[in-house]
């Protein structure tokens, strides 16, 4: 994807550095983080420097990487190990994330005797990590792009777009491509608290595109598909169970529940590296859980051209923050996957998985 007319990726790596588009600063300011080691690289994983399902499964692949080029001769595979562990740590729910270590640990397994190939061959598995997300991703938008009527009102919620992916991203990418093709589509974009990845990442993206869009309140979706004035839905997924079960950010399942009400089919666009053929159901996926500054708290621009934080709620009150819902698979009109469309359910799921 462009920014200020330059083909951006949201994370890579040249020489060991960790490179990633610093995402909490955005939408006021574009900045890119450099990371030295695999802790730093961890460390941004964890505060959502970089966050989305596929940018942080790349990024868990580069920090391996790091790791791997970090660690000492004697007692290689036990940093190795140790830094696995760190990495596998930050975030629990998203499945790419150890997809991606998980690709990196098996390369320098293959190579388990000879320490100087073990680093090359885990640099080459976390690079294929990225390019691989990044086709996928740009493979879903040509699927999912025929499915989005003309001129259609879309809704989406959270960030799906080339920011929490290494490109093209996987909510968004049918938009993209249906948009260069002349598609005037226009996307309600969910504001998504309590971090307002919509408002801040999907809006910026969409804007930097040019595709028409209107920012609204995550509780304005259901009013909108009550008047008729959305066509369909489009989410991206964190984690999908071996039955269609879908993890996505909080307020999802409000939104499928509401769309299901009156109709409007409800997709989810992921690459096949979100499944998890090994956990049954969403009520299996672990559900993470995040400080509750995040709710009581908001990050803005102020007027004087400052980026300060605020509080919103009493001092007194308590908070909850879980960062994910489920969305039951009978409720999924269908997966746009790299693969195509596939049904939310075990036989669909199955056809498509990877080990």
């Amino acid at each position: 994807m462009l920014v200020n007319g330059t083909p951006t990726r949201t994370v890579w790596m040249t020489d060991g550095v960790v490179h990633m588009i610093d995402q909490p600063r955005l939408p006021h300011a574009f900045e890119v983080c450099q990371l030295q080691h695999h802790t730093q690289t961890a460390n941004a994983i964890s505060t959502m420097v970089v966050r989305g399902a596929g940018a942080i499964g790349a990024t868990g692949a580069f920090g391996m990487a790091q790791a791997a080029l970090e660690a000492p001769d004697n007692g290689f595979h036990q940093y190795i190990q140790e830094a696995a562990n760190t990495l596998s740590n930050t975030r629990p729910t998203a499945q790419n994330l150890f997809y991606g270590i998980r690709s990196v640990l098996r390369a320098i397994e293959s190579e388990a005797d000879d320490t100087a190939r073990a680093r090359l061959a885990a640099v080459d598995a976390a690079h294929a990590v990225a390019d691989d997300d990044a086709a996928c991703c740009k493979a879903i938008g040509e699927h999912g792009a025929a499915l989005i009527p003309h001129a259609a009102n879309v809704s989406t919620h959270c960030n799906a777009g080339w920011l929490a992916f290494v490109d093209w991203g996987s909510a968004l990418s049918p938009i993209y491509v249906a948009h260069r093709a002349g598609n005037p589509v226009h996307v309600y974009v969910d504001e998504t608290r309590p971090r307002s990845q919509g408002a801040r990442l999907t809006a910026w993206e969409l804007a930097s595109e040019g595709v028409a869009h209107s920012i609204i309140a995550d509780n304005a979706a259901g009013h909108l598909m009550q008047r008729g004035e959305i066509d369909m839905v489009i989410v991206g997924s964190d984690r999908i169970a071996a039955n269609g079960d879908v993890a996505n950010k909080i307020g999802t399942y409000s939104s499928a529940v509401v769309a299901h009400r009156h109709g409007i089919p409800f997709y989810v666009a992921a690459p096949t590296t979100t499944i998890d053929p090994d956990c049954p159901t969403g009520m299996d996926i672990p559900i993470e859980e995040r400080n509750g500054e995040e709710v009581s708290h908001t990050w803005g621009w102020s007027d004087e051209g400052s980026f300060i934080r605020v509080r919103t709620t009493p001092v007194v009150s308590p908070t909850r923050n879980p960062a994910f819902d489920v969305t039951p698979a009978e409720l999924v009109k269908g997966i746009i996957t790299e693969t195509g469309i596939v049904q939310a359910n075990p036989r669909g799921i199955s056809s498509v998985a990877r080990n």
